[in-house]
């Protein structure tokens, strides 16, 4: 009875995704020629798909003991508010320079041309705390590898469960970015 609760629930869980990857629209030569933009507005627009997205991913982690859930700018901070009320947790964001009131730590790194800085409160977080870091696609990997190291960089002894993606675009590797924090994405394309 128990292993087919579990297969009832994978696949459900299957069906659910690929409901989703329906949801989600191509965008050609979106933001510059030759890209294929994933728009995942029409997902948040549905109320349906949007609840589904958040609820598996509060079953995800329900049992995790998540103190905080950082959500990465700008899409980022959708899923990381609406899985944070989930959870009864707090929400920390991750910000371009500029944007937080109070004293940050910063990470600049590099991308395809040129450089970005993200930057943190320095009080984001308590010793001890599990958290989860949630954005919108992994693509190339380096605005979360960015954001994983500032994390790492000025928080002891803090627990990073995953790095969260509501969509990984695989053809470009970004996992491999991530020195080992483990990652869950819920589509892949």
């Amino acid at each position: 009875m128990k292993l087919q609760r579990l297969v009832n629930a994978n696949f459900t869980k299957e069906k659910t995704m690929e409901s989703m990857k329906q949801i989600i629209r191509d965008i050609p030569d979106f933001p510059k020629k030759g890209i294929i933009f994933k728009d995942i507005t029409p997902l948040l627009s549905n109320p349906a798909a949007f609840q589904k997205t958040i609820n598996l991913l509060k079953y995800r982690y329900i049992d995790k003991m998540v103190s905080a859930v950082v959500g990465v700018e700008a899409r980022g901070f959708i899923f990381a508010s609406a899985l944070a009320y989930a959870l009864g947790v707090g929400v920390v964001m991750v910000r371009k320079p500029g944007k937080l009131p109070y004293k940050t730590f910063k990470e600049t790194y590099s991308l395809e041309y040129g450089t970005d800085t993200i930057e943190i409160h320095q009080d984001a977080f308590r010793s001890g705390q599990n958290i989860v870091v949630i954005d919108d696609v992994l693509a190339t990997g380096g605005t979360m590898a960015a954001t994983l190291n500032l994390i790492q960089k000025h928080f002891e002894n803090l627990n990073i469960i995953e790095a969260t993606f509501l969509i990984e675009l695989d053809f470009l590797k970004g996992r491999e970015k991530l020195n080992g924090i483990p990652i869950y994405s819920m589509i892949h394309y």
